[in-house]
Order: C-alpha cells, then sequence, then structure tokens
C-alpha cells in the first residue's frame, strides 16, 4: 500500500503560484490548486511544487 502524506506536510504547504490552499489526491498521487487550475505530481512521497513542472487541471478531472 502507498504510503500518505503526512498531515503536518499538507498543512503547511500551497501553491507556490498564488500561495492558496492545495487538494490531496492520494490514489492520484497529486496535490491540486482549484484558484490556479495546476496539479503538482508527488514522486515517491515528495511533492513536486514547481510551477514549470505543473500540469493544467481540467475541469471534470476526479481527485480520487
Amino acid at each position: 500500500m502507498k504510503e500518505m502524506l503526512k498531515k503536518e506536510l499538507l498543512e503547511v504547504l500551497a501553491c507556490p503560484k498564488c500561495k492558496g490552499e492545495l487538494i490531496y489526491c492520494p490514489k492520484m498521487e497529486q496535490l491540486r490548486c482549484i484558484k490556479c487550475k495546476l496539479k503538482f505530481r508527488i514522486e515517491d512521497d515528495i511533492p513536486i511544487m514547481l510551477i514549470e513542472e505543473a500540469e493544467e487541471l481540467k475541469e471534470d478531472e476526479p481527485c480520487e
């Protein structure tokens, strides 16, 4: 079973673009900023929080 990000880490992470709240999608291994419509991948339990590495979030994309 894949390890989830620690609650303490999730509480301090913010979107690097707008500094807003992120939504954690553990099954997809992503953090998402709804405001900026960006998703940030998580590799080996490390969030990749670089704006240039983010992908565009589609409006109907589920968070699982």
